[in-house]
């Protein structure tokens, strides 16, 4: 592939961001508050440091396999075999294209705050439109997409710091202070809303993986991905608890409530000038439009290399070249997110898609110990082995073992459907059964 047809690692990064960036503070924030109080701030930070940990592991796996399309489920089926790569694809895609539902529902809830209309009748209605309209800009092409991505995201983070200004100098105008205004704001939930803020957000950190989709396309190959994904991470967290902290100097914990436009929620509470509501507003709509894009993008491009690996029917494997896109993979994408836009409100959406990335992780992670034991080179390795992956195993079972009851049971009861539906068609194929010996 020429040089110049490849992806800059800024622009790779930006995808990332735009995933990032619009799933969570734009969407989730509000809900990690409301949830935890001010213990939300140690909620992004916790949440980050994992997903850094992950994203690290992610780096070192795609520089073992650059040309795979289907970012965790690649390394777990190369690692594992047939079974966890079957059982932790299907998890990983539905868990993508489930987030596509849950951003757009963000960028709904904004349209119809922006437009003067009752968010809960209307907000559905604008998130149909974005999700279509941006199946459409996917279909045209990964590059173009990507470009598109990274307009958005220059935008978003301006709109963010400006956020994050008003909010420090709107206190310090009221003659608080910022320590007298946040003394006014007692933590609640304790350690258990920090476990249920942080099993919100880390939906919100997720988006770093769509670098993952397209490693072979950025310039650098393995080493740029893994630059791509690292600093998408760093500088989300960054963002996040900025405006953690903004959001709560501006109102106290308790007025927070579970929904999905947060940001505007609170200038309105503070009365804010009419002008920094529209200007926030429209941020909020550009940067869940980019995420909206980018996770169309990457569920798409996951299905596809499942049903290459020959565990999804052939129907799946439509692909056009040209456009470098999974074209039957956008539009099923699309359709899964529609109908799961009436499955809930935002924070059950996100526990449920929840449950398939921390899956996928946990198994990425035992997937670089594989990799590592039987000496599989890579043009980059994670630090610190094998302290990290172990740290990384560490965080995850904490996510897991705190996630709503009704997202575990409703995961736990998708991965033995998926078992009971590998072994009937495996029997249906008349496949040998693998036998080894774990003992002498």
């Amino acid at each position: 592939m020429a040089e110049g047809s490849k992806i800059s690692v800024p622009v790779a990064m930006a995808v990332g961001l735009g995933a990032i960036i619009g799933a969570g503070i734009f969407v989730l924030s509000g809900t990690a508050i409301a949830l935890a109080g001010s213990d939300a701030i140690i909620a992004f930070i916790l949440v980050g440091i994992v997903a850094l940990l992950v994203a690290v592991e992610l780096g070192e796996l795609g520089a073992i396999m650059p040309k795979v399309k289907g970012a965790s489920y690649s390394y777990i089926y190369n690692a594992f075999g047939s079974e966890l790569g079957f059982i932790s694809g299907v998890l990983l895609y539905f868990s993508y294209a489930t987030s596509v539902s849950a951003i757009a529902l963000g960028f709904g809830s904004y349209a119809a705050s922006l437009a003067g209309l009752n968010v809960g009748d209307f907000s559905r209605y604008f998130s149909i439109a974005i999700i279509g309209i941006l199946s459409v800009v996917n279909l045209i092409g990964i590059k173009k997409a990507a470009k598109v991505d990274s307009y958005l995201v220059t935008v978003k983070i301006l709109i963010l710091i400006l956020f994050i200004a008003f909010a420090f100098v709107a206190v310090f105008a009221l003659g608080k202070g910022l320590s007298g205004h946040m003394s006014q704001i007692m933590p609640i939930g304790g350690i258990a809303g920090i476990f249920a803020a942080s099993v919100a957000i880390f939906f919100a950190y997720s988006g770093f993986q769509s670098i993952s989709t397209f490693t072979s396309r950025i310039k650098g190959g393995a080493r740029g991905a893994a630059k791509a994904i690292m600093y998408s991470v760093v500088i989300s967290i960054i963002i996040y608890v900025l405006v953690a902290i903004a959001l709560l100097i501006m109102l106290p914990s308790k007025n927070y409530t579970i929904n999905a436009d947060p940001l505007a929620f609170a200038l309105k509470a503070i009365n804010a000038p009419l002008s920094l509501l529209v200007i926030v507003d429209i941020g909020a709509l550009i940067a869940t439009a980019s995420a909206v894009l980018a996770m169309i993008l990457s569920s798409s491009r996951i299905l596809y290399q499942i049903s290459s690996d020959h565990l999804l029917p052939k129907a799946l494997r439509k692909y056009n070249e040209k456009n470098d896109v999974a074209t039957n993979g956008v539009i099923l994408s699309a359709i899964i997110g529609v109908v799961m836009l009436f499955s809930g409100n935002i924070f059950i959406i996100a526990a449920i898609s929840n449950f398939g990335l921390l899956f996928s992780y946990l198994l990425s992670s035992f997937a670089v110990v594989h990799f590592r034991r039987i000496r599989k080179r890579a043009s980059f390795k994670s630090p610190f082995y094998p302290y990290l992956p172990l740290a990384a195993i560490a965080g995850i079972m904490l996510l897991l073992v705190g996630m709503p009851r009704e997202s575990l049971v409703i995961g736990v009861l998708i991965v033995l459907s998926l078992i009971i539906v590998y072994y009937f068609l495996r029997e249906a194929k008349r496949k040998r059964v693998v036998k080894i010996r774990l003992f002498r």
